[in-house]
């Protein structure tokens, strides 16, 4: 990122390249819309080019380590989300077509492969449909917080300083989404 706001454009593409399918994995998750998540996706990379110059990566607390660029991107991300769910409190159908995937559902789109962990293990759509409503079943600030390990793959210390809790909230609402998920996996095994 320092490269880039020094003016080199490639170091732009590298970041992009790298974190792209996380971010909008992680919009999508949260909004449950596809053509939502494009465009919210599209916002966090314009924000990060206007903010470039900004870029200062700082620790969260005394003694802490800096904050990786990832806890910083989807900082910005999860602004975006924030931002879009006060607007709009889209209800996502596990029937309704899922964006701009001719055909596919909601449900269909959980199943197929992607990055996210316990996903790798479904291998049905009403796996699917199950996990996608054990996820929405969460608290927001649970659901939250396990979608910010799952696709940006943050420390909880990250997550707490991405949403501005303690690091002891955090890990506490990871634990408590963690249980539940594996719970509802439990019982489709």
């Amino acid at each position: 990122m320092r490269a880039y706001a020094g003016g080199d454009a490639t170091a732009f593409e590298t970041l992009y390249d790298r974190h792209a399918a996380r971010v909008w994995r992680y919009i999508l998750r949260s909004t449950g819309d596809a053509a939502t998540a494009d465009d919210l996706a599209q916002e966090v990379w314009f924000s990060v080019a206007r903010q470039a110059g900004q870029y200062a990566p700082r620790a969260s607390a005394p003694g802490l380590p800096l904050a990786r660029f990832t806890t910083w991107l989807f900082t910005i991300a999860r602004h975006r989300v924030v931002d879009h769910l006060r607007a709009t409190r889209p209800q996502a159908s596990l029937d309704a077509p899922a964006g701009d995937d001719a055909g596919q559902t909601l449900a269909d789109t959980l199943a197929a492969p992607s990055g996210f962990g316990p996903v790798r293990r479904i291998e049905t759509r009403q796996q699917a449909a199950q996990l996608l409503a054990a996820l929405d079943a969460l608290p927001p600030e649970q659901r939250e917080a396990f979608l910010l390990q799952a696709e940006a793959d943050m420390s909880v210390a990250d997550i707490a300083s991405t949403t501005g809790v303690p690091f002891e909230t955090a890990r506490s609402r990871l634990r408590y989404a963690r249980a539940a998920l594996r719970r509802t996996l439990e019982t489709m095994a």
